[in-house]
């Protein structure tokens, strides 16, 4: 019998360990269908902007930094630390690449947008781009044809076709999902237990395991 174990997930485009966190929840996702192969994922993104007043066009990506943190030593030593918790999930961050610290407005606006019309399989890989387009290309995902370019390598132009997504991906503002002042990431499993942070995938996987038997579903 096909079990269900929900998961939600909150994030933003430009928090480093909501990829990291995505990266150890996959890991935790593989280890549970390895071992159970009856239980069915379903995954519900939720965008959460953490710097809703940026300007539309974003700020400078390392002054940005410098006032946020105080200084150069503290950026660097920040920036080790995300760049050595994200190699060991196999994921390398050009930090000194990028340029702009983007206003994400327009990046959730479509990926919701997007989450209406596409597959899982669509979403997850337009997720998955989005991501790396910021992390590891250094393109601004605050402009609107970088974000339509993205759109169209993954066969959403059908439904840009059809009015479902706005092709100027318009500068409405977009309604933060609210994770009660834990930050990004968070998850939530089966609307009962929940884990702020980018945790390790043993971790995930036992809180998964804890939501099941919860339900009775594990025997």
């Amino acid at each position: 019998m096909i079990r269900q174990l929900r998961i939600d997930v909150f994030f933003d485009f430009i928090c480093p360990w909501c990829l990291i966190g995505k990266r150890q929840l996959q890991a935790a996702i593989d280890q549970l269908q390895d071992n159970d192969p009856d239980v069915e994922v379903i995954l519900q993104w939720h965008g959460v902007q953490l710097l809703p007043h940026l300007p539309a066009h974003g700020v400078p990506f390392k002054a940005f930094y410098l006032e946020r943190l105080g200084g150069e030593s503290a950026v660097s030593m920040r920036q080790a630390q995300v760049r050595k918790a994200a190699h060991a999930v196999g994921v390398d961050i050009h930090f000194d690449r990028i340029m702009r610290m983007p206003n994400t407005t327009k990046a959730h606006q479509l990926f919701a947008k997007a989450l209406k019309v596409g597959t899982p399989a669509q979403c997850e890989m337009l997720l998955e781009r989005i991501f790396s387009a910021y992390f590891h290309y250094s393109e601004d995902i605050g402009d609107s044809s970088v974000l339509l370019d993205i759109l169209n390598s993954f066969g959403f132009s059908e439904a840009i076709k059809n009015g479902d997504l706005d092709p100027e991906i318009s500068s409405q503002p977009f309604i933060s999902a609210n994770t009660g002042g834990k930050g990004v990431p968070y998850f939530i499993f089966n609307n009962q237990y929940a884990l702020a942070g980018a945790h390790s995938a043993d971790t995930l996987y036992k809180v998964m395991l804890e939501a099941l038997a919860s339900q009775g579903e594990v025997q």
